[in-house]
């Protein structure tokens, strides 16, 4: 009777182990396609470092691609109520490295024979970088301009028109500036998330000692840390009011959850063609009750019957 073959040694093992990486592998894969949209380019997100070389999504990249697609998805239906020639454009302001814009066209613009996106930034480093990317991928409806965005609204490398005004987390005042540039362009629509709102709580500190005089509810704004809260909460209403009082139907609604991002708020604003007057009307009241006139004739140039009061 002849003897069994013995096996050799580890052959098994490396059959487990290579079957163990060929499953680890597919697991990895079902997991990323859980976070990334179908027909995303994966070199995109690797260019943006979204993605790691190996194509894998750490924590920190997973909160900022879930905060942009959330963004995209409220854009995404904007653009779709668009007619697609002669071509859409958008504006992004305080593009930053482009994540916005990059995904917005791998997305939409890229399926399409027509359309551009403007991505306006202040940091040259970041702009050259940006139109470096785009050159790369073939995004040839790129364009990245280094300028602030109340230059960008005396551009002429930019349209008369611009269809979709962007601002994500544009610092302080450039998203007053952003509203400026729509409002001067015809805007459609325009898709704002604030950050640093700093202006307001400067004048309400400015006027503190005669507000407490005059008013309890200026014990609202008395400590440094509620000035600043109470500034950001009063900047974004009255932005709100703003757009309404030119003609805009106004959103507000959080970007995504709160453990996510604390600058969360986002205002999404579609022209009507209808100013309301009682909001032009309450943008004043808010104003004078908060010591805040003097911005009538600095943020909010373009609400009707301003002429008048000057």
């Amino acid at each position: 009777m002849k003897n069994k073959p013995l096996d050799r040694p580890g052959r098994h093992s490396a059959g487990a182990q290579t079957a163990a990486k060929v499953s680890a592998k597919a697991g990895a894969a079902d997991a990323l396609a859980n976070d990334i949209r179908p027909g995303q380019s994966l070199e995109l997100l690797k260019e943006l470092h979204i993605l790691t070389r190996e194509g894998k999504l750490n924590q920190d990249s997973r909160r900022k691609l879930k905060q942009v697609y959330h963004l995209y998805q409220f854009i995404e239906k904007l653009l779709q109520e668009l007619p697609t020639q002669p071509g859409i454009s958008l504006a992004d302001h305080g593009a930053g490295k482009s994540y916005l814009g990059f995904i917005l066209y791998d997305l939409f613009f890229k399926q399409r024979s027509s359309g551009h996106i403007y991505g306006i930034e202040t940091r040259a480093e970041l702009v050259e970088k940006s139109a470096a990317l785009a050159q790369r991928l073939g995004f040839e409806r790129m364009s990245f301009l280094n300028l602030t965005v109340a230059q960008s609204a005396q551009s002429s490398l930019l349209p008369s028109r611009i269809d979709v005004v962007t601002a994500l987390h544009a610092c302080d005042t450039a998203t007053d500036d952003a509203i400026a540039f729509g409002l001067q362009k015809q805007a459609r629509f325009m898709v704002l998330v604030p950050c640093c709102q700093a202006e307001v709580a400067r004048v309400l500190s400015q006027h503190k000692a005669l507000s407490l005089q005059r008013s309890a509810l200026s014990e609202l704004w008395r400590h440094p840390l509620h000035t600043r809260e109470l500034g950001s909460q009063i900047t974004n209403v009255l932005r709100c009011l703003y757009l309404e009082a030119c003609g805009y139907q106004v959103t507000v609604t959080e970007l995504v959850g709160w453990e996510h991002s604390m600058k969360n708020e986002l205002i999404l604003a579609r022209y009507t063609g209808h100013p309301k007057r009682a909001a032009a009307q309450r943008l004043r009241e808010v104003l004078e009750q908060f010591g805040l006139t003097e911005l009538l004739h600095t943020r909010f140039t373009s609400l009707p019957d301003n002429a008048a009061l000057a």
